[in-house]
């Protein structure tokens, strides 16, 4: 029996009707971006109102190729610390992504530590909202997705070296990190933390991320996927990190008060 993923957040982070979803997704990237082959990226991945904008940002300059694996943490606590899925398809309003089953089998090979579990990613809302942009800019694209719940830093970088080692023999993969950033401060001191854990990204320095995160108390909800972004692309030769666009919720909402901390980044 094929395991087909039904979408957990329709309706509530993006919407539930395919052309009203197309459209929001084609005003939020920019399609006179020229674009062009990346690595790996940092989207957000909140309601579309607040960091649609963000993660269009940095989709739009992205050449998004026929394989991507998608990162995200596990909100939800269900599930295994690293839970994969190698089968079936996810299903969003604008149709299905199917799994790529031999890209994640290999990755599944190379990291003994990732395990088949569809439970972590049923209700999990942080891959699926990224799925409708990359649907609409590759429609034949396949993923894989995984699911992290762990912050155990040789887990992370141990997870990063398989993924990098697979896409060494497997050519052009995408390596997404579904990630949002401060969580539940004011906005300035939101932007002063985030800032903080930016110029890590930046600077490709997973252990550097990770660190800083736990000293400064820096409520990244994806800073385990974005370590393991930054070690593969390390490995598989980066050179450099952009920060596209930063923005907080604030700036939609107009509450100064309590705001999530949203960065787009993309890695060369």
């Amino acid at each position: 029996m094929t395991n087909i993923r039904h979408p957990a957040v329709a309706g509530r982070f993006y919407p539930a009707d395919p052309e009203t979803l197309r459209n929001d997704v084609e005003i939020y990237l920019h399609s006179t971006h020229v674009k062009s082959f990346a690595l790996g990226c940092v989207v957000p991945h909140a309601g579309y109102i607040y960091s649609g904008h963000v993660t269009g940002a940095v989709l739009s300059q992205i050449e998004i190729p026929p394989r991507v694996i998608l990162m995200c943490p596990n909100h939800t606590g269900r599930g295994t610390p690293l839970a994969i899925n190698r089968q079936g398809s996810w299903i969003t309003p604008l149709g299905e992504v199917s799994i790529d089953f031999d890209l994640a089998s290999q990755l599944r090979q190379a990291c003994p530590l990732l395990y088949e579990d569809t439970e972590a990613h049923r209700t999990e809302h942080a891959a699926e909202v990224e799925l409708p942009f990359l649907q609409v800019l590759n429609p034949n694209m396949k993923f894989v997705p995984i699911a992290i719940g762990t912050g155990d830093f040789a887990t992370l970088e141990g997870l990063g070296h398989a993924i990098a080692n697979v896409i060494t023999e497997a050519g052009n993969v995408l390596i997404i990190a579904s990630s949002d950033m401060n969580h539940y401060e004011s906005d300035a001191i939101t932007r002063i933390k985030d800032q903080k854990a930016i110029e890590r990204i930046l600077a490709l320095d997973p252990r550097g991320l990770y660190d800083v995160v736990q000293q400064e108390n820096i409520t990244m909800c994806g800073y385990g996927p974005t370590v393991c972004m930054l070690t593969a692309a390390r490995q598989l030769g980066a050179r450099s990190a952009e920060l596209v666009k930063y923005a907080t919720s604030g700036d939609i909402s107009g509450d100064r008060d309590m705001v999530v901390g949203y960065a787009g980044i993309r890695v060369d």
